[in-house]
């Protein structure tokens, strides 16, 4: 239970952004004890790959607040952010007890230590809130003539690291937090629309005024 919870939270992070979930289950497996990664999972903890995704998360930062450009972002990471999703939820849930979330026998026969099961149900979890994000974000772009999407970018970044640290030091609280991003990322989306159609009402008024 508990290590399915790690990678639920891990993987819905990832779905937000990519590289925090990551950058975060490798500089804590490296540099603490609260991260044991498996063998399969221990390249996450190299420093090499660690200063890879730090400067990826760097470009992802400024990218993902530059109106337009965000929207570009998006589509290169519908594949990045599952991707994601699959790895921190692999590593994440190996991490605590594989065996929680599979049978032992299953654990057995993955290759390398790898639970595919695991891996492609972080994939569709972080799917899933990459589409709400990327749904989310040019109508709050319209909505709020680009005002809105920085943002709300940072409040994606923030809600990233803090799901993401909670999901290895108090993976209990992901039943709370898993369903309220579900929640909150559906308002941002019906609102943004809300509001985009607010202008439209009032620009066509306009248009109608003598």
């Amino acid at each position: 239970m508990i290590a399915a919870l790690t990678g639920l939270g891990l993987s819905s992070a990832a779905g937000l952004n990519a590289y925090i979930p990551l950058l975060m289950v490798g500089l804590l497996a490296r540099y603490t004890e609260l991260v044991d990664l498996g063998s399969a999972w221990a390249w996450l903890e190299h420093p090499a790959t660690l200063v890879v995704v730090g400067l990826l998360l760097v470009l992802e930062l400024v990218a993902d607040k530059v109106p337009a450009v965000d929207s570009i972002n998006d589509v290169v990471q519908t594949v990045v952010r599952p991707t994601a999703g699959g790895i921190t939820f692999g590593a994440g849930a190996d991490s605590v007890d594989l065996a929680d979330i599979v049978p032992a026998e299953a654990v057995a026969a993955s290759g390398g230590g790898v639970d595919w099961g695991a891996v492609i149900a972080g994939v569709v979890v972080a799917l899933v809130f990459h589409v709400i994000k990327a749904g989310a974000r040019p109508v709050i772009n319209t909505a709020t003539v680009g005002t809105g999407g920085p943002v709300v970018s940072v409040a994606e970044d923030v809600a990233s690291a803090l799901t993401s640290f909670l999901a290895i030091v108090l993976p209990l609280l992901i039943v709370v937090v898993f369903p309220l991003m579900l929640v909150s990322g559906v308002w941002a989306v019906r609102r943004g629309r809300r509001r985009r159609a607010e202008r439209r009402a009032r620009s066509g008024n306009g248009a109608d005024a003598p």
